[in-house]
């Protein structure tokens, strides 16, 4: 006998299912390798808290930091 999902678990399933539509939209629209890139990119800014969140453009004037 299959246990019941909880509520909870039912809306991350609804979740997931939107996030696989839209990684086939990306998919098609643009490749794989965008898709793939895109949701890192995603997770990243979900894990540093900027998903969403208004940045404010730096100034030309001022310098960026370089990656080492």
């Amino acid at each position: 006998m299959a246990a019941e999902l909880t509520d909870e678990e039912k809306s991350k399933d609804v979740f997931f299912q939107r996030i696989a539509l839209i990684g086939e939209e990306m998919i098609a629209a643009h490749g794989r390798e965008f898709a793939t890139g895109a949701f890192v990119l995603a997770a990243r800014w979900i894990s540093e808290g900027r998903m969403g969140a208004k940045v404010k453009p730096k100034s030309d004037t001022e310098a960026a930091p370089r990656p080492n």
